[in-house]
């Protein structure tokens, strides 16, 4: 009359390996979500910065992340000089300019 519990374990076993999957699939969604979401955006931002930095040339002006405005006296391998202000020059290392205000025009040949 009574199920014995061996009895109404063994009922519930019958779609084991998918019942697993199905229940894993909430986890890939949200994964997928993410990347979508917040790892593919910021890995674009990433790429659209590196760019910048290797287009940086002489008479850009640039903002750094500390806020510094400036215009590019001299680039080198890994750094960039800034003028602040007349014979006030800095040397940052490229990766903290931020933004690019004004562009130069390449030279002509």
């Amino acid at each position: 009359m009574f199920a014995t519990p061996a009895f109404a374990q063994a009922a519930g076993g019958a779609g084991g390996a998918a019942g697993g999957l199905i229940s894993f699939a909430p986890i890939l969604l949200i994964f997928v979500i993410m990347y979508f979401l917040m790892i593919r955006p910021q890995q674009k931002k990433v790429k659209e910065h590196r760019a910048m930095i290797d287009a940086l040339r002489r008479g850009d002006q640039v903002v750094t992340a500390g806020g510094l405005i400036g215009k590019v006296v001299k680039v080198a391998e890994g750094e960039a000089e800034i003028e602040l202000a007349p014979n006030v020059k800095v040397r940052v290392v490229k990766g903290t300019i931020s933004q690019v205000t004004s562009k130069t025009e390449p030279a002509q040949a």
